[in-house]
Parts: structure tokens; C-alpha cells; sequence
């Protein structure tokens, strides 16, 4: 029996292992995307329709407080989607599989569009309940120095030219970035100050949204999920692809010499 679980978890292993491989990578990703698109787009209508059609207006915020349907799953993907560069840049230091680096690379784009879009709608929000677009609320302050590492990480890879160093500079810089995407997560915990409100999503049921808006917003979040996915998955295909230009150009540039 233990040699059983063994090899299943081995087998395990090695299908993760194999998304590192530039070939399987394509080939399985290419058959995936279909799948996650599809889902995608299934799973955001309903959320999104249900959410903004189907629930009704708080007593206390009005229909405003539909804008939850975007701004909670932006703000969550843009420190996830960090926690994951900063996982994939872990790999590639101690693993050196440049899928690895080329995925933390691709999500650095969809992690900035989100924190910008959750940045205007929280704006958006807080201009009629706090009566302010913007306060240096710890919460907010942490959200946008995370946003500024977000460009500070694809400037460092537009900065250098050989691919492997760049990967090993961004790395360190992912790995700095994720003290303040555990502050934008928490900041409301470290400090009791501020405006932004607690968590809408909780383990403990008296800090959640009403079950009117929570079923609508668990959906919502699981096709922001997806939709990271999907994205994840052509942009690190395309990088993949450029990487081979990339080398194909340089071996040319080497026959040349």
C-alpha cells in the first residue's frame, strides 16, 4: 500500500514537472485553454448578471454596493497573482525552469490591470461612503506600493537584455514585493486604524457579506480565477514562443561571427 501511494505521489510529481518543460508546457497548455476559456466566460456571466440584476439594493450603501462583484476579486487576484510570481520566481532560483520565470514574467501584466482596476473601483466606492477618492489608509498605502513594485517588476525585465539574469534580478525583486502583498492582505489585522472595512470573505461567518451577495461573489471570484488562468496561460505561450526567437536569433548571430 505505501509503495502504491508512493508512485501515485510521484506520478503526481511528475505531471506537475512537466508543465517546466518548454514542449509539454505548449502541448498541454494548448489543450487546456479551451477548457479555462470556456469556463471563463461561463462563470463571470453568471456571477457578474446575477450579481448586478439579481440582487438587491443595502440599506445602507444603495446599489453601490454591487461594485463588490469587481473590486473584491480584482483586489484578491492582484495579491494572489503576486503570491504566484513570487512562488514561479522561487523555482526558477532553486530549479532554474525557465517556464517558471516566463509565467512570473506573463502574470506581471494581468496582476498590474488588476490592482489598477481594483484601485479606481475602490475609489469609486469610497467616494460616496468615505467621502474621499483616496486616504492613506494602511491598507490602501500597502496597495499601492504594491502596484509600484507591479511596474517596478516589468521595468527590471525591459532593463536587461540576457533573459537568465533578468530572471535572477526579478526574482529577488518578487521576493521583496511580497512583504507588501501580505500587507495589502492584512493590514487591516496589524493596524486597527483606517477606513478600508474588514473582509468580505472570511472563515468567520459574522465578518462575510450577506448570502444574498456572497453566493454571486464566490462565482464572481472563481471566474477572476479563471480569467487569470486563462490570460497566464496565452501570455506565457507567447513568451515562450519569443524565447525561441529569442535563441534562434543569437545561434544565427553566432554562425555569422
Amino acid at each position: 500500500m505505501d509503495n502504491v501511494r508512493t508512485k501515485q505521489a510521484r506520478d503526481g510529481w511528475n505531471w506537475l514537472w512537466a508543465w517546466a518543460n518548454p514542449v509539454k508546457f505548449m502541448a498541454l497548455s494548448g489543450k487546456a485553454l479551451p477548457w479555462v476559456i470556456g469556463l471563463t466566460i461561463l462563470t463571470l456571466a453568471v456571477g457578474l448578471i446575477w450579481g448586478f440584476f439579481f440582487t438587491p439594493e443595502a440599506v445602507n450603501f444603495g446599489s453601490s454596493v454591487k461594485i463588490i462583484y469587481v473590486h473584491v476579486p480584482s483586489a484578491m487576484m492582484a495579491i494572489n497573482i503576486w503570491v504566484m510570481m513570487l512562488v514561479a520566481s522561487l523555482i526558477w532560483l532553486i530549479r532554474r525552469h525557465h517556464v517558471s520565470a516566463l509565467a512570473a514574467k506573463a502574470a506581471a501584466l494581468v496582476g498590474v490591470v488588476m490592482t489598477i482596476i481594483a484601485l479606481l473601483t475602490g475609489a469609486i466606492w469610497g467616494e460616496p461612503m468615505w467621502g474621499t477618492y483616496w486616504a492613506w489608509d494602511p491598507r490602501l498605502t500597502s496597495f499601492l506600493v504594491l502596484f509600484l513594485f507591479y511596474l517596478g517588476y516589468m521595468a527590471l525585465w525591459a532593463a536587461i537584455e540576457d533573459p537568465d539574469t533578468a530572471a535572477d534580478l526579478t526574482s529577488v525583486l518578487a521576493i521583496v514585493g511580497s512583504v507588501f502583498a501580505l500587507l495589502s492582505r492584512y493590514a487591516v489585522n496589524f493596524w486597527n486604524q483606517g477606513l478600508h472595512q474588514g473582509a468580505s470573505l472570511s472563515l468567520d461567518k459574522e465578518e462575510n457579506v450577506s448570502d444574498v451577495y456572497w453566493q454571486p461573489l464566490v462565482i464572481c471570484l472563481t471566474g477572476f480565477v479563471l480569467l487569470f488562468i486563462a490570460l497566464l496561460l496565452v501570455r506565457t505561450r507567447t513568451e515562450v514562443r519569443k524565447r525561441r526567437i529569442h535563441a534562434l536569433e543569437m545561434r544565427e548571430r553566432m554562425q555569422d561571427a
